[in-house]
């Protein structure tokens, strides 16, 4: 019996317990929604001014009426001039600096006009600032600033201030003396290069635009074999010259000539003239090195190719697959020229292919050694005559794909570099150089949907100029299919969509007989976004 009620009290013990839990819950849920809880509300104070509810502050003083006693703006200009010369772009930095490259509306130019106003940061703080639109021809800049200070006792007042500007336009020295006399220049810079194709000074051209290295030149002219630059000062020149010579493998001697000499100042006016000589040997050209630099590069070739050209040149044995650099000096040291250049290139066929090695990547590009069997285009079907050759172009090729290569067999070469090996050199039959896509490209004449920019330079009118348009555009023709082949030489070049360009339905970035294109995406990432934000922010301003 003992066993039996500890039993019915250990059973109902917990029922109890959670039952007057749950009771007490329910007694103080009911308890709290029936207490009254006051709403937390501002205090507020009344105006000692004019006597409105106003949140407590250290002035007493409502906003109107602290206003209306106090201007943190007082003493600011409101009305101020900048000087802009029409035919560079700059902007005048008073006393005698001009700035260039200040876009309408862009932030460069917002700092530029906020320091012209000079505003007193010791006593204000700059909170923010915007352009208010203007048109475009009225002359007039309108700034809103808002700016903050402290006033009666300690109290913050934030107000907005609203500055005018004025632009007079303004001549710069360097254009004073182009507008004054355009041939008057103080240093003139001659680049050359004695080969028979323009296609170094189109890529150069390249480089020069988008390092704005000529951005300081009064006049370019283009000249037999290159181009001039006329500089109005000797450092504008002589920093051209070291762009130059960090870009291509070159040589330059410079020379001044008195111009006039004031002997009670002591003072000498010269002009100076650099002259630069690029190296001769160009990409894909083919070249006969001296025995004594063979030796110096561990016997490399000495039947090369030249891949690339920076301010060294890139060589490899299309034998072997190694590779060389000969930078300017050691060129300039022991000069050479090219056997054949790239307007000897003849077109093959490749009839057969049979890969000797796995694939390797030599100074950023991809080479497979092969055994390839190839011939003349202008000989099939006229004759029999084929060439087994061996090609580092194994990972390009395939039967029945055009290719462009040198003509060693038929070639009618007079070398001095040949001639010091006395007969121990043996030359192949053919050399291939790259894969060819004219066929290709003459069944779809597909427009391109980029174009470059150009220098603004003088070109030739004469019937000596006229006479060689032609062959400068069919190099230029030749310099834009370049692009699209080798990824690699447009690394370093600005590509600007082409607004006249139209798509079709079918275009894509490698068509369907693969022939190369640049992709548009490449396009939008280097030019297209910068206008477009232009052109909303335009929008905005005048919705504004």
């Amino acid at each position: 019996m003992q066993h039996f009620t500890y039993t019915v009290i250990a059973y109902f013990l917990p029922c109890t317990c959670e039952t007057i839990f749950m009771g007490s819950l329910i007694h103080s849920h009911v308890f709290c929604r029936s207490m009254f809880v006051p709403s937390k509300t501002m205090g507020t104070v009344l105006c000692c001014i004019c006597g409105v509810a106003m949140p407590p502050n250290p002035a007493n003083m409502c906003v109107s009426c602290l206003r209306s006693r106090v201007d943190i703006t007082e003493g600011l200009r409101r009305h101020a001039a900048i000087h802009y010369c029409p035919e560079c772009h700059s902007y005048l930095q008073p006393p005698h600096t001009w700035i260039r490259g200040l876009e309408p509306e862009s932030q460069e130019l917002l700092a530029f006009c906020l320091r012209r106003l000079c505003l007193p940061l010791r006593r204000l703080r700059l909170v923010h600032a915007e352009f208010i639109w203007t048109e475009p021809h009225s002359k007039r800049l309108r700034l809103r600033a808002k700016v903050q200070a402290e006033v009666i006792h300690g109290a913050i007042l934030e107000q907005s201030h609203v500055v005018e500007l004025t632009i007079h336009d303004r001549l710069c020295d360097s254009c004073t003396r182009v507008q004054a006399n355009p041939d008057q220049w103080t240093a003139a810079v001659q680049l050359r290069q004695h080969v028979s194709h323009r296609r170094t000074f189109f890529y150069l051209e390249q480089l020069i635009l988008r390092h704005s290295a000529a951005l300081r030149a009064v006049r370019i002219a283009e000249a037999d074999h290159g181009l001039d630059f006329f500089f109005s000062s000797e450092s504008h020149a002589n920093k051209f010259v070291q762009f130059i010579n960090g870009v291509a493998p070159v040589k330059f001697r410079n020379d001044k000539q008195l111009v006039s000499h004031d002997p009670k100042s002591n003072h000498y006016n010269y002009k100076y003239t650099f002259s630069v000589e690029i190296s001769p040997v160009c990409r894909e050209d083919l070249i006969c090195l001296p025995p004594k630099l063979s030796n110096a590069l561990g016997n490399l070739g000495p039947i090369v190719l030249c891949t690339k050209v920076t301010n060294s040149i890139a060589l490899l044995d299309p034998i072997s697959l190694r590779s060389a650099f000969v930078d300017a000096k050691q060129y300039w040291r022991t000069p050479f020229r090219a056997l054949l250049s790239s307007r000897q290139l003849v077109e093959y066929i490749v009839l057969d292919v049979e890969v000797e090695s796995a694939e390797v990547a030599i100074g950023g590009s991809k080479y497979m050694m092969a055994h390839a069997q190839v011939a003349r285009v202008a000989d099939f079907g006229n004759n029999d005559t084929m060439f087994t050759i061996k090609t580092h172009l194994g990972h390009l090729l395939n039967p029945g794909d055009y290719a462009l290569g040198y003509d060693l067999y038929a070639a009618n070469h007079n070398d001095f570099e040949i001639d010091q090996y006395k007969g121990r050199l043996v030359l192949p039959e053919v050399v291939l150089v790259k894969k060819s896509y004219q066929e290709k490209r003459l069944k779809h004449g597909k427009p391109r949907a980029w174009k470059l920019k150009g220098l603004n330079m003088e070109v030739d009118t004469t019937s000596k100029g006229r006479a060689d348009e032609e062959k400068r555009n069919t190099e230029y023709e030749e310099f834009l299919r370049d692009l699209e082949e080798n990824p690699e030489l447009r690394f370093n070049i600005s590509l600007y969509r082409n607004k006249e360009y139209q798509p079709s339905e079918m275009a894509s970035t490698v068509d369907g007989d693969d022939v190369p294109a640049i992709p548009l995406e490449e396009l939008l990432a280097e030019l297209d976004l910068s206008e477009e934000e232009e052109e909303n922010q335009g929008a905005d301003n005048m919705n504004e």
